[in-house]
């Protein structure tokens, strides 16, 4: 072993022999950086940082950690919240930052192809020239990257529109823990040759491969949009509102709320307010494609006079509607720079929801008396933001083991109302233990003998989701 990295002595004679003299950092400062992603639970110590330029070179490095037995945690905009990125036991990570290009536009066809490390911000304005975009949206889209998006099947705030990342990847390139290189569908829409190896990619985390390349499918750019905001007295508001959105005289593009509780964490953060006469404990953001002023007009007016919404405003201009998607995507950022949150992300099905939170209130208000929970999520599909933020008076590492706690009897009710321990984030270290819960052991087993089947090692992002 090297004295400075923990790797193999040959594995690194064969990295400076093999790859540019750039290819290997052990700097402090980027391992501290590339060795985490947005949790703050693990803190990371890799062995080093790996930055290829090409799929060649991942398979080549890959070849060589097989040989060598260095195990790998595959690294893109590191903004996940389940720690699937953090690199905590001496991993080698492998940074796909230096692989951004991104083809030519098949507007015929409507695909790109782009390298892993393309930034999802940077795709969208690849593309809208043509009149198209690559519908997977998020806050974090000015830092994530195409691979990790695909690694996680990342969902966003478009999901009741457009679905999850994996509708929108026609083909991909995998680099397999032995250095092989797969290419998989390339840019057909269709192909019943068998099983869909790319769909096993697609969501696993980085524990069965690295996503070195894909080929996006694209759509066409959305009409005028038009931004509302609503007050309404309640969850089941919430869930009213909803109803009424998904018959309105419109196509709806997101449909997102949150809590009063997120507001003032919020403002603690940034100067920013709510454009509404009064707060109220639940808000509602709506997008649609533009209808007919008429009609939705009619809509709206319709809304106030059967007491559905108690206040609400409709942006007039671009500026406005980035106004108020502001007061949405900047909550996470907020919760965690005004204290420490405790993140849980599940999905029920939308008719379990109103059901699940009233008795996950009772449940904290037996269990936890007075702690602070700050609710938001993409109610449209389903999907709950559940951030329990640390008490003053608690320790980090006591706060830390009642939220283990708490998290059971959270699960257990996710169970209970036939939804999912993980919507988006996946499960990366923080949700191992729970995985059970939204999983049978017969599925698991099967995930297990696909992952001996691909990494026999067991040297891909080793200790992720499950252990082997």
């Amino acid at each position: 072993m090297s004295p400075l990295t923990g790797l193999p002595g040959p594995f690194l004679e064969a990295i400076q022999r093999e790859f540019p003299a750039d290819f290997l950092s052990t700097d402090a400062a980027d391992l501290a950086t590339f060795g985490r992603d947005w949790t703050k639970v693990h803190e990371p110590r890799p062995s080093a940082l790996a930055l290829p330029r090409s799929t060649d070179e991942v398979s080549r490095l890959l070849r060589l950690c097989s040989e060598h037995r260095v195990p790998v945690v595959p690294s893109g905009g590191r903004t996940g919240l389940a720690a699937g990125a953090v690199a905590a036991r001496g991993e080698l990570v492998v940074s796909l930052d230096r692989m951004r290009k991104m083809g030519p536009v098949d507007v015929l066809g409507a695909t790109v192809r782009v390298e892993a490390g393309a930034v999802t911000e940077a795709v969208h304005q690849h593309v809208a020239p043509h009149g198209l975009t690559w519908p997977v949206d998020f806050a974090s889209k000015g830092s994530s990257q195409v691979g990790g998006n695909i690694a996680t099947n990342a969902g966003g705030v478009k999901v009741i529109r457009y679905g999850l990342t994996r509708q929108w990847v026609l083909g991909l390139t995998v680099v397999t823990a032995s250095g092989a290189v797969l290419e998989l569908n390339g840019a057909l829409e269709k192909n019943n040759t068998g099983i869909d190896l790319r769909q096993l990619f697609i969501g696993s985390e980085g524990t069965l491969g690295i996503i070195t390349e894909a080929t996006l499918k694209l759509t066409r750019v959305p009409e005028a949009l038009n931004v509302f905001l609503f007050a309404v007295p309640d969850l089941a508001g919430v869930l009213a509102l909803f109803r009424e959105a998904r018959t309105g005289p419109f196509v709806v593009m997101a449909y997102e709320f949150f809590t009063e509780k997120c507001q003032a964490r919020l403002r603690r953060h940034r100067n920013v307010r709510v454009p509404l006469s009064a707060p109220s404990d639940y808000y509602v953001l709506i997008e649609v494609e533009r209808g007919e002023p008429e009609a939705l007009e009619a809509w709206i007016t319709s809304l106030f006079e059967r007491g559905l919404v108690t206040d609400g405003t409709l942006a007039q201009h671009g500026a406005q509607a980035a106004e108020l998607w502001a007061l949405r995507e900047g909550i996470s950022e907020s919760l965690s720079a005004t204290g420490l949150p405790h993140k849980n992300d599940v999905s029920l099905p939308i008719q379990e929801l109103e059901g699940f939170c009233s008795e996950l209130e009772s449940l904290f208000e037996a269990r936890y008396p007075g702690w602070e929970i700050a609710l938001f999520g993409h109610i449209g599909d389903g999907n709950l933001h559940i951030n329990v933020m640390k008490p003053d008076d608690l320790t980090r590492e006591e706060f830390l083991k009642r939220t283990h706690e708490a998290d059971h009897a959270i699960f257990s009710l996710v169970k209970k109302y036939h939804g999912s321990i993980s919507a988006e984030h996946g499960i990366g270290l923080l949700k191992k233990d729970y995985l059970p819960y939204s999983r049978s052991a017969e599925e698991l087993a099967i995930m297990r003998s696909i992952k001996r089947a691909l990494d026999p090692l067991n040297l891909m992002n080793p200790g992720k989701i499950i252990d082997v």
